[in-house]
């Protein structure tokens, strides 16, 4: 596939949950003695949120948020992102502005003062097998709207990159549609990561239509795509996004990667290792699967760009990249050394 804009001002806008991540390490003990469902996303209110951080030893900080999370990656990777998002003028809220621009992606809304709401948190448990069982309060960020997309960002993306999670409110749907729009009509491409098949329950319709007249890409897990259909028919089910969207990329765990466009079917291996923490692995993929398409790269490539960025961060706590994911990719010999 070949971008038509190269000289627009950002490589990839994302819009989702402004989320700090607040990240500790956490037995099965102590996860059944809080309460805390392993391995899932679960949304908590203020005062479980509250509780859960008092109960966290040893924390570890970032500004966080799965799309937030790709642009990380896609930053180090050397292109120019934008993030469009919500957070208070509180001290987590300057936190994450502060954060996410020192990564080198623009955090194009400022912080809010005089809002209610705080800055949202997730607060996420890391068990000894890497299973991050997460807690999110979404506070100030699930509030995101249309007044908060500006037509001019947009239009400036090469790449729009869409969270599902942020679909849960009606303000959110609009938001993303004005997005999508925006840098649609200006040549762009938009797409939406799933997110979460909790997420899809919730929303099934709705997130069909957006993906058949709205998205020119789709990623998701195995899970994910399933749950668009609510049956086990992966193959299938595969078949029908491809049918409504130009490109659908698939994640499957040790399987590997499934890449459906314009009637070919790409399947691209991993190598099955144990992860330390598999928080970001799903995000990371996503920046370099998006690095591989906003530089032009076949989409086998990307899809193992992808692999590449995830294995590294399964490889260590946080949902960010540690190592130069750039020297990785050049030693698997997907960009040209230079």
């Amino acid at each position: 596939m070949t971008l038509s804009h190269p000289t627009k001002k950002y490589a990839v806008v994302g819009i989702g949950n402004a989320i700090v991540d607040v990240l500790t390490r956490a037995d099965d003990s102590f996860l059944d003695h809080m309460g805390i469902e392993k391995g899932i996303m679960q949304l908590v209110e203020r005062e479980r949120a509250e509780q859960l951080y008092g109960a966290m030893s040893d924390r570890v900080q970032a500004p966080g948020g799965s799309v937030a999370n790709t642009l990380a990656g896609l930053g180090k990777l050397g292109l120019r992102t934008g993030f469009v998002g919500r957070v208070r003028d509180d001290a987590l809220g300057r936190f994450y502005a502060k954060g996410l621009t020192d990564d080198g992606t623009d955090f194009v809304n400022p912080p809010i003062a005089g809002n209610d709401l705080p800055t949202s948190r997730s607060m996420i448990f890391v068990s000894p097998d890497g299973e991050r069982s997460m807690n999110t309060y979404l506070g100030i960020s699930a509030e995101l709207g249309p007044d908060d997309v500006s037509e001019d960002i947009a239009s400036q993306a090469e790449i729009v990159f869409l969270e599902g999670y942020l679909f849960d409110k009606p303000k959110g749907k609009e938001a993303f549609t004005r997005m999508a729009r925006g840098c649609r009509a200006a040549g762009g491409m938009a797409g939406i990561a799933i997110s979460d098949p909790f997420c899809v329950e919730r929303h099934r319709d709705d997130f069909l239509r957006l993906i058949a007249n709205e998205m020119d890409y789709v990623i998701g897990n195995e899970a994910e795509i399933r749950s668009l259909y609510q049956d086990d028919h992966l193959d299938k089910d595969l078949a029908r996004v491809a049918a409504v969207c130009p490109l659908v990329v698939c994640t499957r765990s040790g399987d590997g990667v499934t890449v459906m466009h314009d009637g070919e079917r790409i399947d691209v291996p991993v190598t099955k290792v144990t992860p330390v923490d598999a928080t970001g692995a799903g995000d990371q993929f996503a920046a370099g699967f998006l690095y591989g398409l906003a530089t032009g790269a076949d989409l086998q490539s990307a899809a193992r760009m992808g692999v590449v960025a995830a294995s590294e961060v399964i490889g260590h706590m946080g949902p960010r990249p540690e190592v130069d994911v750039m020297a990785l990719l050049r030693a698997a010999g997907l960009v040209q050394p230079g």
